[in-house]
């Protein structure tokens, strides 16, 4: 590979040459002017803005390395992977790495030539990041999702509150905060807590013209999905919240003749990437997914979102929808509900309320099963396995889920998503010594020299390793490689991580006594009344039958919009409503009109009033009679009541 970054002194150089557009987005160019100017910045771009380039470009352009702080770990090696590709050096520190790993990666952000480190916000208290971050020439701090910063916000994150320390260790550097969704309140909670100096806000309208926002009461939803979904042609995405449903939906898909399949997390890694990668590719036309699919995810070309029932709040429901029409052109985002989803809507609020006895609970079973002892394990990451951790204290898994969180949120522990390591090896012994160690271990030469020529700085840094194809290069079965691999690791000449998949929890603080355990109860009974708040919002939003969706979600992020964006359910209904308010006028006055001249029968009124059909002129006849405006005449015919009208 061959860095150009010094060469680079424009940012539309930079976009051109890495990026290869020819212009900005709106308001990237400004954000990027503000922060090279040494401005804090807020962004709020919606879901498809662009927001990694407000800090990327800059972060080219700019001498040193660019730390980004974001809560995703698979977005974080997304963009790592996709930097790296285009010859831009970065690297990523989250959590399920080992001290050892962490301490290379950042050695080689203070002296190596790297661009970006990603790291998840729990990082930034270890002593071990305080004191290396402070000899790198860090030349920009990026928040992503800096939503997770509020209290208020829909995805409150404790450990963003920690975020701000780092203006004691980087007083120089500006800040960026960049986020889709943020209310006026959560705004200020985020220029308040990154402690902004020069507050510069940027704000990009959250309207998506090319979005039809459809809300749809519906009983039989599978037939209202397929009747969609065979009317919208294109790649789709299908939100439910529950996994078995998935599965459910996708057969139901298949079976009418709509490729479709379904992604959750409780799949294995290598079968959700599969899935992702068929769907990107359009050998899938539809995914039907929890919320666990689509964060990351950029694909142009979806034409419609369907949601299922409520999401927990407007901010989710915004920004998965989103995910639609990111091309320009015209798509779809519906959300179908029915009468029974509002009491299951009340009854999810209801379970996920938890006590503090059930919070402190969990946490003493938590320290058990990871066999902590009281004052230990500050800093220390642990992998966990929900499923085996609730049939081992029999405990339900919605409670356990739900007090990890309420401890995550006091800050006790972090909580990361379940975590794909691929393996990972480097090595420990190097020049003479691993020299002469294969002069005398002539068996373990081949594998030795594989490695060394097919992974770059593998000396330098942990690369990540797939032993399937090191088998297949050096034609010997697989269990092989991997015996000999563990065999050097446990001899000390290679440091080999085999890879895993699981959630990993860090104790953030040292393990407390359960019994006086600090949880702060009134912001347990806040946060409680703000889950229900949200979700009242969404329902608001499906059952509100006076406005248009667009200008109702415009409001919700407090943004005013006074024109009717013309195609949501609302803005159609209130169309066809005024085209038959005319029409109907239209065969009024053509039935006055008739008998003016004469009295006549039905028929030879209905026979007039064409093209208008039989219904529509017998109802207005109806409707004229009711008003006395007409009547029965001798003959079964029809006249005016009053000639003169």
């Amino acid at each position: 590979m061959h860095y150009l970054y010094r060469a680079m002194k424009s940012c539309q150089e930079i976009l051109k040459t890495y990026w290869g557009f020819d212009q900005f987005r709106p308001l990237q160019e400004d954000i990027i002017q503000s922060v090279i100017a040494g401005c804090d910045t807020l962004a709020l771009l919606p879901t498809g803005g662009g927001k990694s380039i407000c800090y990327q470009v800059p972060g080219m352009q700019m001498e040193g390395i660019c730390l980004v702080i974001s809560p995703l770990i698979a977005l974080m090696k997304d963009q790592v992977e996709n930097l790296n590709k285009r010859g831009i050096k970065a690297m990523a520190i989250y959590s399920g790495m080992t001290r050892k790993e962490i301490d290379i990666k950042l050695d080689n952000c203070v002296y190596g030539d790297y661009k970006f480190l990603y790291l998840s916000p729990e990082r930034l208290e270890t002593d071990l990041f305080k004191e290396r971050v402070q000899r790198m020439n860090v030349n920009l701090i990026a928040v992503d999702e800096a939503h997770c910063i509020s209290q208020w916000g829909y995805d409150f994150r404790p450990s963003y509150l920690t975020i701000a320390e780092l203006r004691l260790l980087l007083p120089a550097v500006p800040m960026l905060a960049l986020t889709a969704t943020a209310t006026e309140h959560v705004r200020k909670d985020i220029v308040a807590h990154l402690e902004f100096k020069q507050e510069q806000v940027f704000v990009q309208s959250f309207e998506r013209d090319n979005l039809a926002y459809i809300v749809q009461k519906e009983d039989n939803k599978l037939d209202r999905i397929l009747k969609i979904l065979r009317k919208v042609q294109g790649s789709g995405i299908i939100y439910s919240r529950n996994r078995r449903k998935t599965k459910e939906l996708s057969d139901f898909l298949n079976r009418n003749e709509i490729k479709a399949d379904f992604y959750h997390a409780g799949l294995d890694q290598k079968t959700r990437n599969q899935r992702q990668e068929d769907w990107m590719t359009n050998k899938t036309r539809i995914i039907v997914s929890t919320n666990a699919f689509g964060m990351g995810i950029d694909k142009p070309d979806v034409r419609v979102v369907i949601h299922d029932e409520f999401t927990d709040s407007l901010e989710a429901y915004y920004q998965e929808a989103g995910r639609a029409g990111r091309d320009g052109q015209k798509a779809y985002a519906v959300l179908l509900y029915n009468e029974s989803d509002k009491l299951t809507s009340a009854e999810r609020i209801k379970k996920n309320t938890i006590d503090l006895a059930q919070v402190k609970a969990v946490y003493q079973a938590l320290s058990s099963y990871l066999q902590l002892a009281p004052g230990a394990g500050q800093g220390a990451s642990f992998t966990f396995d929900l499923a085996t951790f609730c049939e081992s204290y029999r405990m339900h898994a919605s409670e356990v889920y739900l007090a990890l969180k309420e401890l995550e949120r006091e800050g006790h522990i972090a909580v990361s998503e379940s975590v794909f390591m691929p393996s990972r090896i480097h090595f420990v012994m190097k020049g003479k010594e691993l020299y002469e160690f294969c002069l005398q271990q002539a068996r373990l030469d081949p594998i030795i020299k594989m490695l060394l020529r097919s992974y770059e700085g593998i000396f330098d840094t942990y690369c990540t390793l797939r032993e399937s194809e090191l088998a297949k290069r050096l034609e010997v079965p697989l269990q092989e490689v991997t015996r000999q691999l563990k065999y050097l690791n446990d001899i000390g000449i290679v440091s080999y991580y085999p890879e895993m998949e699981s959630s990993v929890v860090t104790y953030l603080l040292p393990r407390a006594d359960a019994r006086y355990l600090k949880i702060d109860a009134a912001g347990l009974k806040q946060r409680n009344q703000a889950m229900q708040e949200r979700l009242n919002a969404v329902v608001n939003y499906a059952t509100a039958g006076n406005m248009c969706r667009s200008r109702m979600l415009l409001a919700y992020f407090n943004e005013d919009k006074e024109a009717p964006c013309g195609q949501c359910d609302y803005c159609i209904a209130m169309r066809k409503k005024q085209h038959d308010e005319h029409d109907f006028d239209t065969v009024k006055n053509r039935i006055i009109e008739i008998l003016r001249q004469k009295n006549q029968t039905l028929a030879e009124v209905v026979k007039q009033c064409e093209p208008h059909s039989e219904t529509e002129s017998i109802s207005a006849i109806r409707w004229l009679m009711d008003k006395g405006a007409i009547q029965h005449a001798e003959h079964n015919k029809l006249a005016l009541a009053d000639k003169s009208v």
